[in-house]
């Protein structure tokens, strides 16, 4: 596997499967130019399929602290229907659980 990254970012620019000459190397910094990238600016190598996973990873966004709290909350139905019956525990249990959540992945 040979990649290009972006060297003040560590973004993948672009990663391609076999071929191991630098004229390969070469295909790759010639593909970033054409995309609007100065040579200087990227870096070209061979990896291992372990050394590709960890750019990969580290391209993957940071979660925000709304992605980590939304599938955490109780289901707006179930506040719904503790109005519907008049049912002041289950209100105040929903907004209890919410609160929690949102106390476990505060804003930051």
């Amino acid at each position: 596997m040979r990649v290009c990254i972006e060297k003040l970012t560590g973004r993948l620019i672009e990663c391609q499967s076999g071929g191991e000459t630098q004229e390969h190397l070469d295909t790759l910094i010639q593909n970033a130019v054409n995309a609007g990238h100065k040579p200087e600016d990227v870096e070209v190598k061979f990896v291992t399929d372990a050394e590709f996973a960890e750019i990969v990873e580290k391209m993957k966004p940071i979660p925000t602290y709304s992605d980590l709290r939304r599938p955490e909350y109780p289901p707006a139905a179930d506040y719904l229907d503790g109005i519907v019956k008049g049912d002041q525990d289950q209100i105040k249990k929903y907004i209890e659980d919410c609160l929690a959540v949102k106390a476990k992945y505060p804003k930051t």
